[in-house]
């Protein structure tokens, strides 16, 4: 593939972002091929070692702010007509509670998705303060000599299990973070649309 229809395909995938993000990363891939051109690399393989153009999309996708597709793609490329706006007036009673409702949906969806990974913490702290409270407890323990093991064994394994959900949150964590990113990221990719 040459660098014109490597631009051009570029250009063509990433059609939903506004003009200015289009040409900063055209001229970012173009000087990028440019550089390893100059270096001694051919244009083919120049082309072919800035990677596939749905990586670079994704890429780009991924630090374009959501607002800034959303701005693009709702702010109109011309006037409303009159006929427009009485449409959109006399419209408003069935698509504004929609616009609204996915709104709150995608809010839920995602104060939801941050309780979900505080919980996972609450009960590591938990566990890991009951795992102190139950050695606390041997020394107060007025049963005996076996009661006293018996907490300071259970408060070892409480500490221990501590331990092992701490990282195991972490990658359950890490996990919907990812998701979160790719969820978004789909998310932009129908928004901006293009090939």
């Amino acid at each position: 593939m040459t660098k014109q229809e490597f631009t051009q395909q570029l250009s063509n995938s990433l059609a939903g972002l506004n003009e200015e993000d289009i040409r900063k990363s055209i001229d970012y891939y173009s000087e990028m091929i440019e550089d390893r051109m100059e270096d001694g690399m051919t244009e083919e393989d120049a082309v072919a070692a800035v990677g596939s153009i749905e990586d670079i999309r994704s890429q780009i996708l991924s630090e374009v702010p959501m607002t800034r597709i959303v701005k693009e793609k709702i702010t109109p490329k011309r006037d409303f007509r009159a006929g427009e706006i009485v449409l959109l007036v006399l419209g408003a009673p069935i698509w504004l509670p929609l616009v609204l409702t996915v709104i709150i949906l995608a809010l839920t969806l995602f104060l939801v998705f941050w309780v979900i990974i505080m919980s996972l913490y609450v009960v590591d702290l938990s566990v890991f303060i009951s795992g102190f409270a139950s050695i606390a407890g041997a020394f107060f323990a007025s049963s005996g000599f076996m009661s006293a093991v018996f907490f300071i064994g259970a408060g070892l394994f409480l500490l221990g299990l501590s331990v092992l959900l701490f990282f195991g949150f972490n990658q359950v964590s890490g996990g919907m973070l990812y998701l979160s990113r790719q969820m978004g990221l789909g998310i932009k990719k129908a928004f901006v649309g293009g090939r």
